[in-house]
């Protein structure tokens, strides 16, 4: 039988030692590493999320459990006083580089979204963690409240998280989007949320598209009124132009889209700059953007986001970085198994298996057993009186 590494080695393989030295060399403090390396504090932090340890102290005990597997890794057992003091004080910002390296490499083998149009389409949101005002008080929130919020941008190709951006939870989300670069003939989602007329227009100067809910208060007047196919669930198309004060932050046409769901029944009004696509390919675009929707859910409920291993905010953005690299992994290894599993239960044979030397195949599909093959012939025959 030949020699089989750990799932896990398997797994740090698409993220190579040699990416990390260069990110290291420009993220770093001045102060060169003698024991605990950036490698070793990679393979602890995806390690714990990956096993859903609960704590630091948990976190650090499971590793030193798993020694001889640690030493095939390239790494060791670290203190807990070392381990902590990393996260502390090695700035974030080397896992966010790191984060992108990774997206980059699984970019280009994620599978295409479901649309016919070759354009990349893109979903924008975030989602709020609710922190501990007493031992997270540089993320205060409200009087008695304090959280962070992860501004996620969600490219459907794969389902893969393109840009995340962490800050506090009271910074509003269109301040954010302004610090994004989408790619030009580009197509990216969005809520209410981050309507800003004056960024939305400056999406249009770069041949960006978008697809957005338009709001109730806003004025406009329409200058045409398009066919539509009431069998689609589509009730209008119109191109309108803004009136009143937003006219001058958005000087161009825009198309209104009106929408029914029939199996909710519930009414939409869609406003986007795409007069191309047709009116039911715009409501399921942004009916695809309840995808990020799930994206946030999953990560929430199967790592370690909500939970943290360290107090400060340095800490904090660490850890959020390294789950979001864990995801990144997930999604490559399932797309690689070739396999109808879901990530969620991928995750979940994953923690109890992370260290098990075999090949992914064998772990969703074990050979079957002579012992569990019985015969006919040798079966006992049950005789009732």
């Amino acid at each position: 039988m030949s020699h089989c590494g750990t799932i896990f080695s398997q797994m740090l393989k698409i993220v190579p030692r040699h990416v990390l030295a260069p990110l290291d060399k420009a993220h770093s403090t001045g102060r060169k590493a003698r024991k605990f390396s950036r490698w070793d504090q990679f393979v602890h932090l995806v390690a714990i999320q990956l096993t859903g340890r609960v704590s630091l102290r948990d976190g650090v005990r499971s590793m030193r459990s798993r020694k001889p597997n640690l030493y095939h890794l390239g790494t060791k057992p670290a203190a807990r006083s070392t381990f902590a003091e990393a996260n502390e004080n090695r700035p974030a910002s080397f896992f966010e580089a790191l984060f992108g390296q990774v997206y980059g490499r699984c970019q280009p083998l994620a599978p295409k979204h479901k649309f016919k149009f070759k354009n990349k389409l893109y979903s924008l949101d975030a989602t709020t963690v609710s922190l501990c005002l007493s031992l997270f008080p540089w993320a205060k929130f409200r009087k008695t409240k304090a959280g962070i919020k992860i501004n996620t941008l969600l490219d459907h190709d794969g389902y893969l998280p393109a840009f995340v951006s962490i800050s506090e939870a009271r910074k509003h989300e269109s301040k954010t989007a302004k610090s994004i670069r989408l790619p030009k003939g580009s197509i990216v989602a969005m809520d209410k949320a981050y309507i800003a007329f004056s960024w939305l227009v400056s999406l249009t100067n770069k041949g960006v598209s978008f697809v957005t809910r338009m709001k109730t208060n806003t004025r406009y007047k329409v200058v045409k009124r398009n066919r539509v196919n009431h069998s689609l669930g589509v009730t209008s198309d119109q191109v309108i132009w803004l009136t009143g004060a937003k006219w001058s932050d958005y000087p161009a046409a825009l198309r209104r889209i009106g929408y029914r769901d029939k199996e909710t029944g519930k009414h939409y009004v869609f406003l986007t700059n795409n007069f191309d696509l047709s009116a039911r390919t715009i409501a399921d675009i942004y009916k695809e953007r309840g995808q990020i929707e799930t994206f946030f859910r999953f990560i929430k409920q199967n790592l370690k986001t909500k939970s943290f291993i360290g107090n400060s905010e340095n800490a904090v953005w660490t850890q959020i970085h390294v789950a979001l690299i864990a995801y990144l992994l997930l999604c490559r290894l399932k797309s690689l198994c070739r396999l109808g599993i879901s990530l969620q239960h991928l995750a979940q044979l994953l923690q109890l298996n992370l260290f098990r030397r075999c090949t992914l195949q064998e772990l969703l599909e074990p050979p079957v057993s002579k012992d569990d093959i019985t015969c006919e012939n040798n079966q006992l025959t049950l005789c009732f009186a």
